[in-house]
């Protein structure tokens, strides 16, 4: 079999977020404002409150586990338990964020900060990149007995 190349991206896109989101808690309030984290954390984080890390950290967490799975769906690592489910709703995740930017355009009359659409555009590839996957390797994602 092939290797399912959507889902290894989506591993890599994932694992670069997480990734990411260490690098904005080493930089500090800079890195939360400049990565729009909005101006609250950023002031947390110059107080030095523990609470901008541990979601940051809880983020990366979410984001390096759904990494594991794009591999484990691709091959690359193995099988993770509920495979089919976890991918599923993974890609679901990531495109109905990605989706937020159409109310958002609604709603603001086609205004929209620049965060707002550029994470919206860049988690809806990441969507499109899970859910093409999953779809390509649903077969092989069956349980085996």
């Amino acid at each position: 079999m092939a290797a399912n190349r959507f889902l290894i991206a989506g591993g890599i896109l994932s694992a670069g977020a997480s990734l990411l989101h260490l690098g904005v808690i080493i930089g500090g309030p800079d890195w939360y404002r400049f990565f729009g984290a909005g101006e609250g954390m950023a002031r947390m984080a110059e107080q030095g409150s523990w609470t901008p890390t541990v979601i940051t950290l809880g983020i990366a967490s979410v984001l390096a586990v759904w990494s594991a799975y794009a591999f484990s769906g691709a091959g690359v690592i193995p099988r993770l338990p509920l495979i089919r489910t976890a991918l599923v709703l993974i890609s679901g995740v990531y495109l109905l964020r990605g989706l937020v930017l159409i109310p958002a355009l609604v709603i603001n009359r086609g205004e929209v900060m620049p965060f707002i659409l550029w994470s919206s555009l860049i988690v809806l590839v990441y969507g499109i990149t899970y859910a093409v996957g999953t779809w390509k390797a649903w077969p092989s994602l069956r349980k085996s007995g």
